[in-house]
C-alpha cells in the first residue's frame, strides 16, 4: 500500500507566525490509485453504488476523500473507473487464450471453461455486473472504453465460430454476439443465483462436486449448440 508522509508537523516547527498547512505527498501515484480501485471494487461490489461510502474507501486504502476526487472526480466517476478496470481484465486475460492456435472445438471449450472460472472465482465482479443492471446500464453507457474492450473480443469469438463453420465443426448461421450471450448467461447464473438456488432447491453449490458438473455442464451444452448435426 501507497504510503503517505506528513510533513506538516515538521514544518511546524519553523519558527513562522502562523501555523504552516498539513500537507501530504505520495510516492508512488499509479499505485495509490490501483490500490483505490481494488478496495472500491469491493466496496461498491457489496453496497451498490449507492450504499457505497468514499469514507470507507479512503479509510481502507489510507488516503483521503480529497485524493479520491482528485484520481477519479467523484463517487460517480470512480464507480464507472472501477467498472472499465473490471471489463478490462477480463478481456486482458481472455487476449492470452490464444484461441487462435488451437481448433475450433478445441478453442471453444477453453473459452467456455476460462468464461465459467473467472465468473467463479470473481464473485465482486457479478455483483458489479449486476449492481450495473439495476442502475439500468446508466453508467457504462457513458464509457466508450468498455464498448471498445468486447470488440476484440467479440472478433475473437467470430473468427473461432467461421473456423468451425468452414472446417465443418459448427453449424452456420449463428451470431457472435448471441455466442458470447448464451457462454456468459450459463457463467453468470451459477454465482449470481448459487445462494437461492441452492437453498430453493437444497444443493451445496459451493461444493467441488456440484463446481465440477456444473462447469462440465456448461461447456458440453455450449459445444453441442454450435455443433454441426
Amino acid at each position: 500500500m501507497n504510503e503517505l508522509v506528513q510533513i506538516g508537523k515538521a514544518a511546524a516547527k519553523k519558527p513562522h507566525g502562523k501555523a504552516p498547512k498539513e500537507t501530504t505527498r505520495t510516492n508512488d501515484p499509479e499505485r495509490t490509485r490501483a490500490n483505490i480501485l481494488e478496495v472500491a471494487a469491493v466496496e461498491f461490489g457489496e453496497k451498490g453504488l449507492a450504499g457505497a461510502r468514499i469514507d470507507e474507501i479512503a479509510a481502507a486504502t489510507q488516503t483521503s476523500k480529497r485524493m479520491i476526487y482528485y484520481y477519479f472526480g467523484s463517487k460517480e466517476g470512480l464507480y464507472l473507473a472501477v467498472l472499465e478496470d473490471s471489463y478490462k481484465r477480463v478481456r486482458d486475460i481472455e487476449a492470452e487464450l490464444h484461441l487462435q492456435d488451437l481448433e475450433p472445438e478445441a478453442a471453444l471449450r477453453r473459452l467456455v471453461a476460462f468464461t465459467f472460472d473467472h465468473h467463479l472465482n470473481h464473485e465482486n465482479y457479478i455483483r458489479l455486473v449486476m449492481s450495473e443492471n439495476i442502475n439500468r446500464g446508466q453508467y457504462i453507457s457513458q464509457s466508450r472504453h468498455i464498448q471498445e474492450l468486447n470488440v476484440p473480443a467479440i472478433a475473437a469469438i467470430k473468427n473461432l465460430y467461421e473456423r468451425g463453420v468452414k472446417a465443418g465443426a459448427f453449424r452456420k448461421g449463428l451470431d457472435a454476439v448471441d455466442i458470447h450471450a448464451s457462454i456468459s448467461a450459463l457463467s453468470f447464473f451459477n454465482v449470481s443465483n448459487r445462494h437461492t438456488f441452492g437453498v430453493i432447491f437444497k444443493l451445496d453449490t459451493r461444493s467441488a462436486s456440484y463446481i465440477a458438473h456444473r462447469r462440465e455442464s456448461c461447456i458440453e451444452m455450449i459445444v453441442r449448440f454450435m455443433r454441426k448435426d
